[in-house]
């Protein structure tokens, strides 16, 4: 049973909607809508890859949904060269979601509503923050969430690990399932760690089996798409009074200032320092995690308790 392509097809569209070849129509188009929300540039901050995932996204459901293009690309025949020629659809910015499935699917569009401007949280304190960028009328800000989690069933899951560049490109992957079952699978390009792949109806009893991907390094790196995520453990002292510690990247260590009065959960941005991939280059998101130590020497422990008394104190004056 084979899921994804040979060697010489650099894109299967299959794979990149998440579906079976030979899904039928209704399949099809439920696939692009959703996966087109997931990766619409206006839903996704400034994440440097969502624009590359949805042109594919939007490139595969163009093929798919196209008797004789799909025909094209089923032979194995060069149909980029009608379809691209130079062209760009988004070469001028990406239009509003809504818009854009109104003109799609020649549905008319609903009334404009307050949204048009997409903001996330921002992460308390982070320590190199961009200003919001504009597309279009619309202003971005803030990284985007992760994929949403897949549910696994029952116990039909596989871990599979990958390097940064096997994640960043895409793997063919051989993989003999319980019960026998071998399967050729391509993980799709700029995956991350955590991601869920589904082989639906594999396992015993035409049950899915889940592919859970690990894109992780010694150093404790994490990657997600062009991000690389690291999570660095430092002293409340630390945290409240400032540090440089030594953080390590994908190209070596580097020393990162940790700025006074960081708490849990600040994120601090090393730029460039992610991958690369079609010219863009993602950062390095650096989270903080103050960690107490078990055990406390007794001048410690003296410390920690005039802070206690001292904060007991302030709200006590407040």
């Amino acid at each position: 049973m084979t899921f994804g392509v040979s060697q010489s097809a650099p894109v299967n569209h299959w794979a990149v909607l998440g579906l079976q070849p030979g899904a039928d129509a209704a399949t099809l188009k439920r696939a692009f809508r959703a996966l087109a929300r997931r990766w619409h540039p206006d839903l996704n901050g400034n994440d440097p890859h969502a624009e590359e995932q949805f042109k594919a996204v939007n490139e595969a459901y163009a093929v798919l949904s196209d008797p004789l293009r799909r025909q094209q690309w089923e032979a194995g025949l060069d149909e980029t060269a009608a379809a691209a020629a130079g062209l760009d659809p988004f070469a001028s910015g990406f239009p509003h979601f809504d818009d854009y499935l109104a003109v799609l699917f020649g549905r008319q569009r609903r009334a404009p509503a307050d949204d048009r401007a997409v903001r996330e949280p921002a992460s308390a304190g982070e320590a190199d923050t961009t200003a919001p960028r504009r597309r279009g009328n619309s202003e971005v800000a803030a990284a985007p969430a992760p994929p949403p989690p897949v549910a696994s069933n029952g116990d039909h899951e596989t871990v599979v690990d990958l390097t940064p560049e096997q994640a960043l490109n895409g793997e063919r992957l051989e993989l003999e399932l319980e019960g026998g079952t071998a399967v050729e699978v391509w993980t799709p390009p700029l995956a991350g760690d955590g991601w869920r792949l589904r082989l639906a109806g594999v396992a015993p009893g035409g049950a899915d089996h889940f592919l859970h991907l690990r894109v992780r390094t010694p150093e404790g790196l994490r990657i997600d798409g062009l991000r690389v995520h690291y999570q660095l453990e430092i002293s409340p002292a630390d945290g409240a009074l400032g540090c440089t510690v030594a953080v390590p990247t994908l190209a070596g260590p580097v020393h990162l200032r940790v700025p006074p009065g960081s708490s849990s959960g600040r994120l601090l941005r090393l730029r460039g320092r992610g991958l690369e991939r079609g010219g863009q280059r993602g950062d390095q998101l650096v989270e903080i995690r103050l960690v107490v130590p078990q055990t406390l020497t007794e001048a410690e422990e003296a410390l920690y308790g005039r802070l206690q008394q001292l904060a007991a104190e302030i709200e006590a004056g407040a």
